[in-house]
């Protein structure tokens, strides 16, 4: 029996949606290994999160919770709802201090210890991340940062300095 115009056309269609399918199949699979999700203290401490799901954290550092040994550290985030206790391996960034916002990306272990791979900081006095100042403004406990004048900013960019 012979292939008519029609069916090879319906066949070829059909080839063609089914390779469209797997490579939207294969393109998603590679985005979901690289998905990584932020949250904050609270958001934590009321969700069960798998220790294999990498997840990014952030928060403002609590003070006296710094503890070097080495390069070794440890150290708490807080929402000004809730604490994490974060452990990282390596040298922090130069501008990481106690008080100041950062975000960590790295894993949640059973002992609900934290587990940082990298520890991002702020780099300005007027900036904080985005998800750290969204996470304290959803807590009740935001701050407006001030420029240097004292008007205070209306952005959690950082905010342009001229040289003098």
């Amino acid at each position: 029996m012979a292939m008519t115009r029609k069916r090879r056309r319906l066949y070829f269609v059909m080839l063609a949606l089914l390779g469209l399918g797997a490579g939207t199949a294969l393109v998603l699979t590679a985005f979901q290994d690289n998905i990584v999700f932020f949250f904050s203290p609270t958001e934590i401490a009321s969700q069960q999160l798998t220790p294999e799901r990498r997840i990014r954290v952030g928060g403002l550092v609590e003070q006296g919770s710094v503890v070097k040994n080495g390069e070794n550290v440890t150290f708490a985030i807080t929402d000004m709802n809730k604490s994490l206790k974060i452990q990282y391996q390596g040298l922090l960034p130069d501008l990481f201090r106690e008080g100041q916002g950062i975000v960590a990306e790295g894993r949640m272990g059973t002992d609900g210890v934290f587990t940082a791979h990298e520890v991002l900081a702020k780099h300005d006095e007027n900036y904080m991340p985005r998800e750290v100042a969204d996470a304290l403004k959803k807590s009740g406990q935001w701050h407006e940062p001030t420029a240097k004048n004292g008007a205070p900013t209306t952005t959690t960019e950082p905010v342009p300095t001229t040289a003098q």
